[in-house]
C-alpha cells in the first residue's frame, strides 16, 4: 500500500519550525520574531542605534581637530590626543583654508588632513558669528555665544544617553534587589518594602529631584544618581509580582525540597525568568530619564554650560525664539525623536513578550 503523502508529492512537516513563515520555538526567538513584525518598533530601534553611534563616535563627527594628520611619514590623531597643532601646522588656520573633509597640503611641507564631518568644537566661541542662521559652514546655525549648534547637539547626545542608561541602571539594581526580597520572602519584609514603595510614589519625583540638586549641586553625576534613586519603584513592583507567581510553581518547590539555598533559587532560577517585564520597564525608563534631564537642563538645574546638552541648547531659545528658530527646532526635534524611539521600542517589546502571541 502506497503512502498518500508520496502519491500526492507532499511532505508533512515534522515540526512547526519547518513550516515556511512559522514562528521559532524558543522564547527569545519568538520575541524577536514578533518584534520584527512591528515596523514602528523596528524603526525606533534603528533610531536608538543611530543615537548610540552618534554618542560613541562624537569626537569623530564633530571636533575642531583633525581625525588624522599625515606628515613626513608620521601619522597623528589630533582628535584623540588633544594637540592644538603639529609643528608649524595650526588646526584653526588649516580649517579656514579648506571647506572639505579631506585636505591635501602641498608645497614644501606636504601633508594629508582628514577632518570630522563638523569642524567645530562644542565649546568653541566665536562672537563674530553670534546667532548665525544655518548655512554651509554651520549646518544647524550658532547659539548666542557663536558656538556651532550641530557640534553641541552631537556631543550633547552623550549627556542625554549616559544620564538615561546610568540612571536606569541604578534604578534596576535597587528595584530588582528590593522587589526580589519582597516577592520571595513575603511576610514582614514584603510589608515594609511595599510601604516604602507607596511612600516614594506619593512624592512628586520631579520636584524632589530639583530640591536635591539645589542642595547638592547640578553636576552630571548628581543628576544620574538622583534620577536613579527616585525611579526604582516601578521595577520593584514588577519584580515583586513576578516572584510571587514564580515561587508557586513546581520547579521552585522542587528546588526547595532538594535543599537549594535562597541565593541560588533567587539569582539562578527565579530572576532570569522574571526579567522580561523588567526589560520593558527599563526601556521606558531610559526615555523618561532623557526627558527628565532635558527638562532640568531647560530650567537651569541640569548640566551647566559650557557642557553641551539638548535641554541646555533648547533653554537658550527662550530669549531668541522670535528669530533664532534653529535653537528651538533642532534640539526639540532631537529630544522628541529619542523619547519617541525608546517608547516605540518599549511598546514593541511589551507586545512581543505577550505569551498570547505565541499560540
Amino acid at each position: 500500500m502506497t503512502d498518500p503523502a508520496k502519491t500526492l508529492d507532499f511532505q508533512i512537516p515534522e515540526t512547526q519550525s519547518e513550516v515556511k513563515g512559522a514562528a521559532p520555538n524558543t522564547y527569545w526567538k519568538m520575541v524577536s520574531y514578533h518584534f520584527k513584525k512591528r515596523r514602528l518598533a523596528v524603526f525606533g530601534l534603528w533610531i536608538t542605534i543611530f543615537l548610540f553611534f552618534v554618542a560613541i563616535f562624537a569626537n569623530l563627527l564633530a571636533s575642531d581637530r583633525p581625525i588624522l594628520f599625515y606628515h613626513q611619514g608620521n601619522v597623528y590623531f589630533p582628535a584623540f590626543s588633544g594637540a592644538d597643532k603639529v609643528g608649524a601646522f595650526v588646526w584653526k588656520d588649516l580649517r579656514e583654508k579648506n571647506p572639505f573633509v579631506f585636505q591635501h597640503v602641498g608645497g614644501k611641507d606636504e601633508a594629508i588632513v582628514i577632518w570630522p564631518l563638523v569642524k567645530y568644537s562644542p565649546t568653541e566661541y566665536n562672537l563674530l558669528e553670534y546667532l548665525a542662521p544655518p548655512d554651509s559652514r554651520h549646518w544647524f546655525g550658532t547659539d548666542d555665544s557663536g558656538r556651532d549648534v550641530l557640534s553641541r547637539m552631537i556631543h550633547g547626545s552623550r549627556i542625554s544617553l549616559s544620564v538615561g542608561f546610568v540612571a536606569v541602571g541604578i534604578a534596576l539594581v535597587i528595584g530588582i534587589f528590593l522587589g526580589a526580597l519582597a516577592g520571595y520572602f513575603g511576610g514582614w519584609i514584603d510589608i515594609v518594602i511595599s510601604r516604602v514603595i507607596e511612600i516614594m510614589l506619593t512624592i512628586p519625583t520631579f520636584f524632589l529631584i530639583i530640591a536635591i540638586i539645589a542642595l547638592k549641586g547640578s553636576s552630571i553625576y548628581n543628576i544620574m544618581a538622583v534620577i536613579g534613586l527616585t525611579g526604582w519603584m516601578g521595577v520593584a513592583r514588577f519584580v515583586r509580582a513576578e516572584f510571587f507567581k514564580l515561587k508557586q510553581l513546581d520547579f521552585i518547590t522542587a528546588l526547595r525540597a532538594l535543599g537549594a539555598s535562597h541565593k541560588r533559587i533567587i539569582f539562578l532560577h527565579m530572576l532570569p525568568n522574571a526579567m522580561a517585564p523588567v526589560l520593558v520597564s527599563a526601556v521606558f525608563g531610559i526615555a523618561g530619564a532623557i526627558l527628565t534631564e532635558s527638562s532640568l537642563s531647560f530650567l537651569g538645574f541640569g548640566v551647566q554650560p559650557p557642557t553641551p546638552s539638548w535641554g541646555e541648547i533648547l533653554s537658550q531659545s527662550r530669549d531668541y525664539i522670535e528669530f533664532a528658530w534653529w535653537l528651538t527646532v533642532f534640539p526639540g526635534f532631537a529630544i522628541f525623536m529619542s523619547i519617541t524611539a525608546y517608547n516605540l521600542v518599549g511598546e514593541g517589546l511589551r507586545d512581543a513578550m505577550d505569551p498570547k502571541l505565541f499560540r
